[in-house]
Protein backbone atom coordinates (compact mmCIF):
# COMPACT_ATOMS: atom_id res chain seq x y z
CA UNK A 1 0.00 0.00 0.00
CA UNK A 2 0.90 3.38 -0.59
CA UNK A 3 0.67 6.44 1.59
CA UNK A 4 -1.98 8.61 0.22
CA UNK A 5 -4.37 5.30 0.32
CA UNK A 6 -2.83 4.83 3.80
CA UNK A 7 -3.91 8.35 5.23
CA UNK A 8 -7.19 7.22 3.36
CA UNK A 9 -7.94 4.29 5.15
CA UNK A 10 -6.73 5.85 8.47
CA UNK A 11 -9.08 8.61 7.74
CA UNK A 12 -12.04 6.17 7.65
CA UNK A 13 -11.10 4.58 10.18
CA UNK A 14 -10.75 7.13 11.95
CA UNK A 15 -14.19 8.47 11.33
CA UNK A 16 -15.78 5.60 12.25
CA UNK A 17 -14.60 6.06 15.94
CA UNK A 18 -16.63 9.61 16.12
CA UNK A 19 -12.98 11.05 16.06
CA UNK A 20 -13.36 14.66 14.95
CA UNK A 21 -11.54 16.14 11.85
CA UNK A 22 -10.44 12.55 11.22
CA UNK A 23 -8.16 13.12 7.68
CA UNK A 24 -6.25 15.23 9.03
CA UNK A 25 -5.52 13.50 12.34
CA UNK A 26 -5.00 10.52 9.65
CA UNK A 27 -2.29 12.70 7.57
CA UNK A 28 -0.83 14.00 11.25
CA UNK A 29 -0.38 10.47 13.00
CA UNK A 30 1.32 8.95 9.44
CA UNK A 31 3.41 12.20 9.06
CA UNK A 32 5.02 11.37 12.46
CA UNK A 33 5.26 7.69 12.14
CA UNK A 34 6.73 7.50 9.01
CA UNK A 35 9.26 10.69 10.03
CA UNK A 36 8.67 12.27 6.80
CA UNK A 37 7.22 15.91 5.47
CA UNK A 38 3.76 16.12 3.61
CA UNK A 39 5.31 17.10 0.40
CA UNK A 40 7.45 14.36 0.03
CA UNK A 41 4.07 12.04 0.90
CA UNK A 42 2.32 13.91 -1.81
CA UNK A 43 4.58 14.38 -4.37
CA UNK A 44 6.53 11.01 -4.37
CA UNK A 45 3.87 8.71 -2.44
CA UNK A 46 5.99 6.22 -1.96
CA UNK A 47 5.33 2.40 -0.77
CA UNK A 48 5.00 1.51 2.78
CA UNK A 49 7.50 -0.89 4.20
CA UNK A 50 7.15 -3.88 6.64
CA UNK A 51 8.96 -2.02 9.64
CA UNK A 52 6.94 1.27 8.83
CA UNK A 53 3.68 -0.67 8.68
CA UNK A 54 4.46 -1.83 12.44
CA UNK A 55 5.17 1.59 12.97
CA UNK A 56 1.70 3.43 11.60
CA UNK A 57 -0.35 0.33 13.48
CA UNK A 58 1.58 0.93 16.59
CA UNK A 59 0.29 4.76 16.70
CA UNK A 60 -3.24 3.61 15.09
CA UNK A 61 -3.74 1.92 18.19
CA UNK A 62 -2.60 4.35 20.80
CA UNK A 63 -5.36 6.59 18.53
CA UNK A 64 -8.12 4.13 18.74
CA UNK A 65 -7.50 3.63 22.31
CA UNK A 66 -8.40 7.74 22.71
CA UNK A 67 -5.05 8.80 23.16
CA UNK A 68 -4.79 12.30 22.88
CA UNK A 69 -3.30 13.03 18.77
CA UNK A 70 -0.89 15.30 21.08
CA UNK A 71 0.49 12.97 23.30
CA UNK A 72 1.52 10.60 20.14
CA UNK A 73 2.99 12.77 18.44
CA UNK A 74 4.94 15.06 21.56
CA UNK A 75 4.05 17.94 21.31
CA UNK A 76 1.61 20.64 20.09
CA UNK A 77 2.52 24.52 18.40
CA UNK A 78 1.38 27.00 20.37
CA UNK A 79 1.72 31.12 19.25
CA UNK A 80 4.94 29.85 17.21
CA UNK A 81 6.77 28.02 19.87
CA UNK A 82 6.59 23.71 19.43
CA UNK A 83 5.86 22.31 22.74
CA UNK A 84 6.89 19.01 24.19
CA UNK A 85 3.73 17.37 25.76
CA UNK A 86 2.88 14.09 27.56
CA UNK A 87 0.93 12.19 29.73
CA UNK A 88 0.76 14.26 32.88
CA UNK A 89 0.91 17.50 31.43
CA UNK A 90 -2.31 19.70 30.25
CA UNK A 91 -2.67 20.15 26.32
CA UNK A 92 -2.61 23.72 25.39
CA UNK A 93 -5.90 24.74 23.76
CA UNK A 94 -7.12 27.18 20.89
CA UNK A 95 -8.55 29.25 23.77
CA UNK A 96 -5.43 30.10 25.50
CA UNK A 97 -3.49 31.10 22.27
CA UNK A 98 -6.09 33.89 22.34
CA UNK A 99 -5.64 34.58 26.15
CA UNK A 100 -1.83 35.11 25.11
CA UNK A 101 -2.20 37.29 22.27
CA UNK A 102 -4.65 39.38 24.11
CA UNK A 103 -1.86 40.00 27.53
CA UNK A 104 0.87 40.73 25.08
CA UNK A 105 -1.89 43.22 24.20
CA UNK A 106 -2.46 44.86 27.62
CA UNK A 107 1.08 43.76 28.91
CA UNK A 108 2.55 46.43 26.24
CA UNK A 109 0.16 49.29 26.84
CA UNK A 110 0.75 48.53 31.02
CA UNK A 111 4.23 49.17 29.98
CA UNK A 112 3.99 52.29 28.46
CA UNK A 113 1.97 53.57 31.46
CA UNK A 114 4.57 52.22 34.03
CA UNK A 115 7.81 52.29 32.01
CA UNK A 116 9.24 55.85 34.44
CA UNK A 117 8.34 53.62 37.75
CA UNK A 118 8.83 49.78 36.97
CA UNK A 119 11.66 49.89 34.21
CA UNK A 120 11.87 46.34 33.91
CA UNK A 121 8.60 43.52 33.93
CA UNK A 122 8.14 40.86 36.43
CA UNK A 123 5.22 38.27 35.61
CA UNK A 124 3.92 34.97 37.02
CA UNK A 125 1.88 32.50 35.11
CA UNK A 126 0.44 30.28 37.98
CA UNK A 127 -1.20 26.30 36.92
CA UNK A 128 2.14 26.76 34.14
CA UNK A 129 1.04 23.29 32.53
CA UNK A 130 3.74 22.66 29.65
CA UNK A 131 4.57 26.82 30.17
CA UNK A 132 2.62 27.88 27.08
CA UNK A 133 1.47 30.96 28.65
CA UNK A 134 5.14 31.88 30.58
CA UNK A 135 7.14 31.09 27.33
CA UNK A 136 4.88 33.30 25.07
CA UNK A 137 5.23 35.59 27.39
CA UNK A 138 8.53 35.52 28.06
CA UNK A 139 9.44 35.69 24.55
CA UNK A 140 7.31 38.46 24.03
CA UNK A 141 8.83 40.84 26.35
CA UNK A 142 12.81 39.72 26.32
CA UNK A 143 13.63 41.87 29.13
CA UNK A 144 10.99 41.00 31.61
CA UNK A 145 11.67 37.94 33.63
CA UNK A 146 8.79 35.42 33.74
CA UNK A 147 8.01 32.72 36.91
CA UNK A 148 5.92 29.67 36.46
CA UNK A 149 4.64 27.50 39.01
CA UNK A 150 2.69 24.48 38.94
CA UNK A 151 1.25 21.81 41.68
CA UNK A 152 2.87 18.95 39.57
CA UNK A 153 6.72 18.80 39.11
CA UNK A 154 5.45 16.49 35.63
CA UNK A 155 4.32 19.67 34.38
CA UNK A 156 7.06 22.16 35.16
CA UNK A 157 9.39 19.16 33.73
CA UNK A 158 7.73 19.62 30.97
CA UNK A 159 7.89 23.55 31.36
CA UNK A 160 11.83 23.32 31.43
CA UNK A 161 12.21 21.39 28.66
CA UNK A 162 10.08 23.55 26.52
CA UNK A 163 12.05 26.07 27.29
CA UNK A 164 15.23 24.72 26.88
CA UNK A 165 14.19 23.56 23.66
CA UNK A 166 12.68 26.61 22.30
CA UNK A 167 15.85 28.78 23.51
CA UNK A 168 13.95 30.92 25.71
CA UNK A 169 16.06 32.26 28.62
CA UNK A 170 14.19 34.58 30.82
CA UNK A 171 11.87 32.48 32.77
CA UNK A 172 12.09 30.10 35.56
CA UNK A 173 9.55 27.21 36.78
CA UNK A 174 8.75 26.30 39.83
CA UNK A 175 6.71 23.36 41.38
CA UNK A 176 4.40 24.60 44.36
CA UNK A 177 0.61 25.65 45.02
CA UNK A 178 -0.22 28.30 43.44
CA UNK A 179 1.56 31.28 45.23
CA UNK A 180 3.27 29.42 48.26
CA UNK A 181 6.55 29.22 46.63
CA UNK A 182 6.39 33.17 46.39
CA UNK A 183 6.96 35.82 49.48
CA UNK A 184 3.70 37.81 50.04
CA UNK A 185 4.88 40.98 48.79
CA UNK A 186 4.07 43.19 45.79
CA UNK A 187 6.14 41.74 43.66
CA UNK A 188 4.91 40.87 39.69
CA UNK A 189 3.57 43.44 36.83
CA UNK A 190 1.59 40.64 36.04
CA UNK A 191 -0.35 37.66 37.06
CA UNK A 192 -1.65 35.56 34.48
CA UNK A 193 -3.17 31.81 35.11
CA UNK A 194 -5.29 29.17 33.39
CA UNK A 195 -6.35 27.64 36.62
CA UNK A 196 -8.26 23.92 36.74
CA UNK A 197 -12.10 25.66 35.91
CA UNK A 198 -14.31 22.63 34.90
CA UNK A 199 -17.21 21.61 37.69
CA UNK A 200 -16.09 17.92 39.70
CA UNK A 201 -19.80 16.78 38.37
CA UNK A 202 -19.01 17.66 34.64
CA UNK A 203 -15.80 15.71 33.88
CA UNK A 204 -17.58 12.06 33.51
CA UNK A 205 -19.23 13.77 30.49
CA UNK A 206 -15.87 15.58 28.51
CA UNK A 207 -14.24 13.79 25.50
CA UNK A 208 -12.44 10.55 26.29
CA UNK A 209 -9.03 12.15 25.33
CA UNK A 210 -9.83 14.82 28.08
CA UNK A 211 -11.23 12.31 30.83
CA UNK A 212 -9.31 9.68 30.57
CA UNK A 213 -6.15 10.53 29.71
CA UNK A 214 -5.16 14.10 30.74
CA UNK A 215 -4.45 14.86 34.20
CA UNK A 216 -7.32 15.63 36.24
CA UNK A 217 -5.71 17.92 38.40
CA UNK A 218 -5.03 20.14 35.71
CA UNK A 219 -8.83 20.54 35.02
CA UNK A 220 -10.63 20.04 37.70
CA UNK A 221 -12.12 23.05 39.73
CA UNK A 222 -14.21 21.48 42.11
CA UNK A 223 -17.96 21.26 42.35
CA UNK A 224 -18.90 24.54 41.02
CA UNK A 225 -15.72 25.26 39.07
CA UNK A 226 -14.71 28.28 41.24
CA UNK A 227 -12.16 26.89 43.45
CA UNK A 228 -9.41 28.30 42.18
CA UNK A 229 -10.73 31.65 41.79
CA UNK A 230 -11.56 31.88 45.36
CA UNK A 231 -8.09 31.72 46.01
CA UNK A 232 -6.17 33.58 43.59
CA UNK A 233 -8.41 36.24 43.35
CA UNK A 234 -8.08 37.73 46.49
CA UNK A 235 -4.80 36.37 47.32
CA UNK A 236 -3.09 38.11 43.84
CA UNK A 237 -3.46 41.08 45.52
CA UNK A 238 -0.57 40.60 47.72
CA UNK A 239 1.92 40.02 45.12
CA UNK A 240 0.75 42.46 42.53
CA UNK A 241 2.31 45.98 42.40
CA UNK A 242 0.18 49.17 42.36
CA UNK A 243 -1.38 49.06 38.95
CA UNK A 244 -0.52 45.37 38.33
CA UNK A 245 -2.46 43.22 35.71
CA UNK A 246 -4.54 40.17 36.88
CA UNK A 247 -5.33 37.82 33.68
CA UNK A 248 -7.13 34.53 34.01
CA UNK A 249 -8.80 31.84 31.79
CA UNK A 250 -11.97 31.22 32.57
CA UNK A 251 -15.52 29.29 32.08
CA UNK A 252 -18.28 31.45 30.61
CA UNK A 253 -20.49 29.79 33.74
CA UNK A 254 -18.90 31.44 36.12
CA UNK A 255 -18.34 34.70 35.04
CA UNK A 256 -20.56 36.42 36.96
CA UNK A 257 -19.58 35.19 40.12
CA UNK A 258 -15.86 36.19 38.71
CA UNK A 259 -16.65 39.56 38.05
CA UNK A 260 -18.32 40.37 41.37
CA UNK A 261 -15.39 38.18 43.01
CA UNK A 262 -13.28 40.90 41.27
CA UNK A 263 -14.81 44.48 42.62
CA UNK A 264 -15.68 42.99 46.02
CA UNK A 265 -11.24 42.56 46.13
CA UNK A 266 -10.89 45.87 45.01
CA UNK A 267 -9.67 45.26 41.78
CA UNK A 268 -10.87 48.08 38.85
CA UNK A 269 -10.78 48.36 34.78
CA UNK A 270 -12.20 44.95 34.83
CA UNK A 271 -12.02 43.86 30.71
CA UNK A 272 -13.93 40.22 29.40
CA UNK A 273 -12.73 39.29 26.25
CA UNK A 274 -14.08 36.15 23.92
CA UNK A 275 -12.47 33.57 22.44
CA UNK A 276 -12.35 32.40 19.14
CA UNK A 277 -15.65 30.87 18.91
CA UNK A 278 -17.20 33.88 20.44
CA UNK A 279 -17.37 32.84 24.38
CA UNK A 280 -16.80 35.19 26.98
CA UNK A 281 -13.20 33.30 27.95
CA UNK A 282 -10.66 36.02 29.20
CA UNK A 283 -11.07 38.08 32.25
CA UNK A 284 -8.22 41.52 32.38
CA UNK A 285 -8.65 43.35 36.21
CA UNK A 286 -6.33 45.81 37.82
CA UNK A 287 -5.21 45.91 41.20
CA UNK A 288 -5.35 49.47 42.53
CA UNK A 289 -3.47 49.13 45.67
Amino acid sequence: MRVIDKIRETGRLLGELGIEEPVREAEELIVHALGMDRVRIYRDNPPIGTDEKGLLEEVLRRRARREPLQYITGHVDFLGLRLMVGEGVLIPRPETEVMAEEAIKRIRDYRLQVMDRYPSLCILDLCTGSGCLALSLARAFPDAYVYGSDISWVATGYAVMNALANRVNNVGFITGDLFRPFRRQGHFDVIITNPPYIRTGDIGRLQPEIREWEPIVAIDGGRDGLEYYRRIIPEACHYLKDGGLLIMEINPDGLGWIVDKLKDSGYTGLEVLRDYSGMQRIVVARWRG
